[in-house]
């Protein structure tokens, strides 16, 4: 598993370049219309396991107004770089409040054997490149090894919320 992270949602106006035009898919576009924050295009995830994760995100986001979004995929195409696919993702979605720069975007591309977290700007001061790579790489990847998508995803995301208090 590739690890790393980047910054989404940024609040100057500056010109952006994408590989993909994320409009052009319908569940994209889908997603991004009903705001959804368990996005398991990949069928990774049980029903069980989706609304326990979206639980925990959910009354995350209600109380502190910070959003959290995990996206399962079973490809990057045509982009090489997960990393720049979450942070493209992130910013088409709108994830997190714009003002606050507040929002967390997990990918995951199980085929493609990566994961990337984009963060908002003011994520990104408390949940560093250093601390979202070691949360991939020694809790997330520990679990994924063993075939564990599910509680990979989740602890590192339970371990994410708990840095970002």
């Amino acid at each position: 598993m590739l690890s790393c992270k980047g910054s989404a949602q940024e609040t100057e106006i500056k010109e952006t370049t994408t590989e993909f035009d994320f409009s052009t898919i319908d569940k994209f576009r889908d997603t991004k219309l009903k705001d959804q924050i368990i996005n398991d295009y990949d069928s990774i995830f049980s029903p069980t396991q989706n609304k326990e994760l979206s639980d925990i995100i959910y009354d995350y986001n209600i109380e502190t107004t910070r959003q959290i979004v995990v996206v399962t995929i079973d490809s990057i195409s045509p982009y090489s770089d997960i990393q720049k696919y979450a942070t493209d993702l992130s910013n088409y979605w709108g994830v997190g409040d714009a003002e606050k720069n507040n929002g967390l975007t997990i990918v995951m591309c199980s085929p493609c054997r990566q994961i990337g977290i984009a963060t908002g700007n003011a994520t990104a001061l408390i949940l560093t490149d250093e601390i979202c790579i070691n949360v991939i790489d020694q809790t997330i990847i520990p679990e994924f090894k063993n075939g564990n998508f599910y509680d990979g995803i989740k602890n590192g995301v339970i371990e994410l919320i708990e840095k970002w208090k």
